[in-house]
């Protein structure tokens, strides 16, 4: 009898201890949280708030930055279930895993049918908008500029044959990237070369290259020193690149509670605020990861 009495005994006290633990976020052999980035700071600090803000919750992760190629060679390996979820921009997705147009497209729309087309195709879905749109823009070194009274993208058409153009593979490749500059604006470049997105601004500034496509929220674009113009998009061409989480739908089964996690990133971030985190980065050395930190911190995502 006394046997049982302590049997019992150990086994309420094990269950009290579980309780006190509370809920794992996932079976012991599900393993970490996998994230991939692109090679850009932008990306590596978003990277960074992704697995603060999992950590946080219980997850473990593991961050792997700067895959070459972005979209290309992130999506695929996503579908093979190398990667669990990675921060993407609404019209990369729709223009270069979709294969649809985006030029005027609604938005809104567009990221419904984003959602319901990837669980459709990829059993992959988007989760919340963190807020900022990082659209594309002209930017050419400031010597070119003046010595063409480069203004607009249109002011180009004249003296392309001039300049030499260096752009990351992504908006080379795609369809709505450099074969649709142009087209729009009548431009054909001395040169044209595929330079990483995190090598493209030391190209410009090196001479190597005078013309690169930019993103609005570009931390060089608010540096002075860095001797960069960005053109007037006259005709209206680009269209939102607003950014989202894209996650594996067995990941959602895996991990219980990622989505509401996730969900922390949505509508946190202006286009001011992540240029000003590039610029931290960029252009006075921070590190990324506590970059992300002091900003979670300060909007109360994360306590001091």
């Amino acid at each position: 009898m006394k046997k049982k009495i302590v049997a019992f005994a150990l086994a309420l006290v094990s269950l009290l201890s579980l309780a006190a633990c509370g809920t794992p976020k996932s079976d012991a052999d599900a393993g970490p949280i996998k994230i991939a980035t692109k090679p850009m700071t932008e990306q590596y600090i978003l990277g960074e708030m992704l697995g603060l803000i999992l950590e946080d919750a219980g997850y473990e992760v593991e961050i792997t930055k700067g895959i070459g190629g972005g979209t290309n060679n992130i999506h695929p390996a996503m579908e093979k279930g190398e990667f669990d979820l990675y921060p993407e921009y609404t019209s990369s997705g729709w223009v270069m895993v979709l294969n649809h147009d985006a030029v005027g497209v609604d938005d809104t729309k567009m990221f419904d049918d984003l959602k319901a087309e990837y669980q459709e195709k990829f059993q992959m879905t988007w989760v919340g908008l963190y807020g900022f749109n990082n659209t594309f823009t002209i930017a050419v070194r400031d010597e070119a500029a003046q010595q063409y009274n480069l203004k607009t993208t249109s002011d180009l058409a004249a003296v392309a044959g001039e300049l030499n153009f260096g752009g990351n593979p992504d908006y080379i490749e795609r369809a709505d990237g450099f074969s649709l500059l142009c087209d729009t604006y009548g431009l054909n470049f001395k040169s044209v070369s595929d330079i990483d997105i995190g090598l493209k601004y030391q190209a410009l500034q090196s001479g190597d290259i005078d013309v690169t496509n930019a993103f609005t929220t570009d931390a060089q674009l608010g540096n002075e020193s860095a001797g960069l113009v960005t053109l007037e998009d006259d005709k209206h061409l680009q269209v939102n690149y607003f950014c989202s989480t894209v996650v594996r739908q067995d990941a959602l089964e895996k991990y219980p509670g990622l989505e509401e996690t996730l969900m922390k990133m949505d509508n946190l971030l202006s286009d001011g605020e992540m240029a000003h985190l590039n610029y931290l980065v960029e252009v006075e050395g921070a590190d990324e990861k506590e970059v992300a930190r002091n900003f979670l911190v300060e909007k109360g995502i994360l306590e001091g």
